[in-house]
């Protein structure tokens, strides 16, 4: 039996197994040495998988010798084989980046733990995306959100508070997770089968009380899991108290699985002939997506404290996701792809730049961001551009995102989206420029708590930060790298919806 034959299992297998093993090993460098290679492991078995698929077709591969719908399939198509390389990628450079953060964030008896935890969390993200059965996203959902539970709360040592974020995430999450199991229930109860294409092939005509009330459940459920505007008030805090690698790795990877969560389900197991799906589309994702590009920026530009400033910037670029899956296009599933794996790049290094301040200066608040151009150049450097992605500057990826969306909006008919996209990104200009004005313009505290040594972060942080940053100028550069794959995808979603290609 050959290894490429196994490769769809491979990432799900790997860092399951050898997750347990990291708990067993020396606290410090042995337990985190181990997880580094195993994420690397991964993020080769999922760049080769994108190959794969981008070079063959969609990948089936079926647990068991159980032929599908009755076994548990998982399928690898160009979607999912994008969040898999985006998923596996962030974490191949968190964990490199974690040792030094860790050493300082967490308990030195827990950090076998915290690695076995975040392989866990990897793992379980991974599941959700490369899963062809729709009771396997729960439960891959779950894995990864009870692992991330966990992990915010070992942020303790620095602040109490990351123990109650975890328990309000813990909440939320339960309750979300609970909509969604419920929603699949009754599409079982309809169909007779959890597969998604099977669930597919048998809802077609079914646009009954049962399934209505499914793909309510299910939108609920998603929706809280991503953080979706007015029901993203776990968000905040999770990411503010949570450890800096914590923090870099979920505001990164966690919320976009669940939006492809919502692609997969809106796309490959309902379709256009339901007249609900169009409701969702133009009274659901349209309005909440617009509210919270704006709403959340405006929050944002009111934050002191630089991370929680950043979660409600994920917040308002999630609504920027949802703008584009809302306009039910090509173009517009396209921006939303597009989006998600540039928002990744963009936001993992602007935690990662934080967590380098955290370091030198004990401290998030953006009292600490003073002078920084003088103390951490390289730093200030990585968190300045990283800052010009995210408000959308040309030769960005950020600014790739926009042009997306803003394509989609205009032949989508919807003109005036268009504008408050530009809008919006003039509100992010306020809250970046901020930060930047502290960094560039003042002086270095020379007393009191924010005094920071002139002495950048060590190399092992540096370098992961500055190949993201170098990310968000290649692919703001070679932009038919991720536009081709997204639009290849968005064709094949479109297709299998019986939308227009």
């Amino acid at each position: 039996m050959s290894l490429v034959a196994q490769l769809p299992v491979l990432p799900i297998i790997v860092p399951l197994i050898t997750a347990p093993i990291t708990l067993l090993l020396p606290k410090g460098r042995p337990a985190w040495a181990w997880a580094t290679l195993i994420s690397w492991l991964t993020f080769a078995t999922c760049a080769w998988l994108l190959k794969e698929v981008a070079d063959g077709g969609t990948i089936s591969y079926f647990l068991g010798d159980w032929a599908p719908p009755l076994g548990i399939e998982y399928r690898i198509d160009l979607a999912n084989a994008l969040i898999l390389l985006l998923v596996s990628g962030i974490a191949s450079l968190t964990f490199p980046f974690a040792y030094r953060s860790v050493q300082l964030e967490v308990d030195e008896k827990q950090t076998p733990l915290f690695y076995g935890a975040l392989l866990i969390c990897m793992t379980g993200l991974l599941g959700v995306t490369i899963t062809g059965d729709a009771f396997n996203v729960f439960v891959f959902l779950e894995i990864s959100s009870l692992s991330t539970y966990a992990l915010i709360a070992m942020g303790a040592r620095r602040d109490r508070r990351a123990l109650t974020s975890a328990f309000n995430y813990l909440v939320m999450g339960t309750i979300g997770a609970t909509f969604f199991v419920i929603g699949i229930g009754l599409l079982y109860q309809t169909t007779g089968t959890l597969n998604m294409a099977d669930l597919h092939d048998r809802l077609l005509g079914q646009d009954n009380r049962m399934v209505q009330a499914g793909f309510a459940f299910i939108l609920v459920g998603v929706a809280l899991k991503l953080a979706m505007f007015p029901i993203h008030l776990w968000l905040p805090n999770a990411y503010t108290y949570a450890p800096s690698a914590v923090s870099v790795f979920i505001a990164a990877t966690s919320t976009k699985v669940a939006v492809y969560v919502l692609i997969r389900f809106f796309f490959s197991v309902f379709n256009f002939d339901f007249s609900f799906l169009g409701a969702a589309f133009q009274y659901v994702l349209l309005p909440l997506g617009l509210a919270g590009m704006f709403i959340a920026s405006f929050v944002a530009v009111f934050q002191d404290d630089v991370k929680r400033m950043l979660a409600y910037s994920s917040v308002a670029q999630i609504g920027y996701m949802l703008l584009g899956l809302s306009f039910a296009t090509v173009e517009g599933v396209t921006a939303t792809l597009v989006h998600m794996f540039n928002h990744a790049l963009m936001k993992g290094a602007l935690f990662m730049a934080v967590a380098c301040v955290v370091l030198r200066a004990g401290s998030h608040s953006i009292n600490a961001f003073a002078g920084l151009s003088k103390r951490m150049p390289y730093t200030t450097w990585a968190f300045l551009i990283s800052g010009l992605s995210l408000i959308g500057v040309p030769l960005t990826v950020g600014f790739v995102s926009k042009w997306y969306l803003l394509q989609a909006a205009f032949s989508a008919g919807h003109w005036y989206a268009g504008f408050l996209i530009v809008a919006s990104s003039l509100i992010a200009l306020v809250y970046i420029g901020r930060i930047a004005e502290m960094m560039l313009l003042r002086e270095p505290a020379t007393e009191g708590r924010y005094v920071i040594p002139k002495k950048d972060a060590p190399l092992s942080m540096l370098v992961p930060m500055w190949i993201l940053v170098a990310a968000n100028v290649y692919f703001g550069l070679r932009t038919d790298l991720t536009g081709d794959l997204a639009t290849r995808a968005a064709e094949a979603l479109m297709l299998t919806a019986g939308g227009a290609p």
